[in-house]
């Protein structure tokens, strides 16, 4: 496969799990501020830091409020990564793949596209952000079903999975993240009502508080939040299961190379940090920290991954 075709594919895939993940990060702070009382006095700040978007957003709002923030990560087209503009990357990237993907899957992430290019200020007020953000995540499931089943198990999709799997397991910490950065201002809170309420809101967000009941109880445990979301392999939307699945598709790439490829530096040492701790051992030493080394260690996966296979000389 031509790498420019592999480049396409790998960023046509992560541009639409970065985009859903997005939209996931910005209605787990929307859960949050709605159900418990926000303690700082600029409460949607903590998104901009965990992406390092603060400068790029002070440079064009004044304030950091409600509005400017959704404006940022949904609309505005200055702003590379916002919502709108990850699902235009897509589509760019995916006109080159018409004899790669489907005609469903191609039909379906232009009518996402489409109705991206509608999209005003007023959608926030009517039908307001949890119907906006319901029905986005809807777009996203119907887009991610017809992609499983009506792409061929061949190089295509595992350079799409690749893209998918690498965002999914950098955004869940970053997800994690925007909790640890909501409660930071009042340590003495955790482990009370507040907290656990939002541990609730995060499960939710990442489609797993069902789940989570099935195999825990009713019950809400950090450490078993942090179980699940990072360090469980049958769970679709955790880092350990991403990473798993990242690797699978690697193997298969690398089978198909003209040249044996050895095995991810970057990818091993991941999985050895996975292996070698324990959900109870990362609220202890650092939650933060640990969080940090997975996005980190995603990135380092990223540029071997650009190296290998996508990088045109």
């Amino acid at each position: 496969m031509l790498r420019r075709i592999a480049d396409h594919l790998f960023w046509t895939a992560r541009n639409l799990e970065r985009a859903e993940w997005r939209a996931r990060l910005v209605d787990v702070n929307y859960h949050l501020l709605i159900e418990s009382f926000p303690r700082d006095t600029q409460p949607w700040t903590p998104l901009l830091a965990i992406f390092g978007e603060t400068e790029a957003f002070k440079a064009r709002y004044a304030d950091a409020d409600e509005s400017s923030v959704l404006n940022f990560f949904v609309l505005d087209l200055d702003n590379p990564s916002s919502i709108r503009n990850c699902i235009r990357s897509a589509r760019v990237n995916a006109l080159s793949l018409r004899h790669y993907i489907s005609s469903e899957l191609w039909l379906d992430l232009n009518t996402l596209y489409l109705g991206a290019e509608e999209w005003t200020p007023e959608l926030f007020t009517s039908p307001g952000v949890f119907a906006f953000f319901a029905d986005l995540k809807n777009s996203f499931y119907r887009i991610a079903g017809i992609s499983q089943s009506t792409v061929p198990r061949d190089l295509a999709y595992d350079f799409m999975q690749v893209g998918i799997m690498l965002e999914r397991a950098e955004d869940v910490a970053r997800m994690l993240d925007v909790k640890y950065h909501f409660l930071l201002p009042r340590l003495d809170d955790v482990g009370g009502p507040v907290d656990l309420q939002q541990w609730a809101a995060v499960l939710r967000s990442a489609s797993g508080l069902e789940a989570y009941r099935m195999r825990y109880g009713n019950a809400i445990r950090i450490s078993n939040v942090i179980e699940m979301l990072l360090f469980d392999p049958a769970f679709p939307r955790s880092a350990r299961f991403s990473l798993d699945q990242l690797e699978v598709s690697l193997t298969r790439i690398a089978s198909q190379a003209p040249e044996p490829m050895p095995k991810s530096v970057a990818l091993g040492e991941l999985a050895a940090f996975f292996s070698s701790h324990q959900p109870a051992e990362l609220i202890k030493s650092g939650l933060h920290e640990s969080l940090l080394h997975i996005q980190e260690g995603c990135a380092a996966i990223s540029d071997e991954v650009f190296q290998r296979y996508l990088l045109i000389d």
